[in-house]
């Protein structure tokens, strides 16, 4: 069998090589780019068009979220799998329904790591034990609208209700409204506490 072709794309140098390190110990890999943004990692995907692109999500210029929507748009049968700090269970959903076929968190241990890439090679889906667990928690919880999850960005970027409604064109009024729903919804019962919630489950990143 020949060696399964990689990219990885992550902003973090010590990331890159340290992947790359491992991925060199294993003949049956075989790293053909690294990319330290999200739009590097569209380019070099569709020049190398490798088997498996290993992607983060916090990246600059580019988020792997916005990347992988980019890559699936241009090569629908693109094999991405997220290999992320991020743990909420937002992050974990909209990557899977944006196209990734698995998620993996970074302190996964390399054979996980490892096998995980060889099912995703193989057009299999891989989601890890952890971030599987995180997904159970999700069911049966209420989702946001897309307009409470604007306000509930707002209000993590420490917008008062006056401010929110200014910057989405709505009522001060609305604006309450749509809070009161956003802390029934997380379960919480002040701001504060939603804010930290939607940073703990990735419905909002501070940055």
């Amino acid at each position: 069998m020949p060696p399964i072709r990689v990219l990885i794309a992550d902003d973090h140098p010590l990331v890159r090589n340290g992947l790359s390190a491992l991925f060199a110990q294993d003949d049956s890999f075989d790293v053909v780019g690294e990319a330290a943004d999200g739009a590097e990692a569209v380019r070099q995907c569709l020049d190398h068009r490798p088997d498996v692109t290993l992607m983060d999500l916090g990246m600059p210029r580019m988020d792997g979220l916005q990347a992988l929507r980019a890559i699936r748009k241009d090569l629908p049968d693109a094999r991405v799998l997220i290999l992320s700090m991020r743990s909420g269970d937002e992050d974990v959903q909209r990557a899977l329904e944006a196209g990734a076929r698995g998620y993996v968190f970074k302190d996964a241990p390399w054979p996980e790591l490892a096998e995980a890439v060889r099912s995703v090679a193989r057009g299999l889906r891989h989601v890890s034990p952890a971030a599987a667990a995180v997904l159970a928690e999700r069911v049966g919880d209420p989702s946001l609208t897309d307009r409470e999850r604007q306000v509930l960005e707002a209000m993590a970027a420490g917008k008062s209700n006056k401010q929110v409604g200014g910057a989405l064109g709505i009522s001060e009024a609305t604006v309450k409204t749509h809070v009161t729903a956003i802390l029934g919804k997380l379960g919480v019962e002040d701001r504060t506490q939603a804010v930290l919630q939607a940073v703990r489950r990735g419905l909002v990143h501070l940055d």
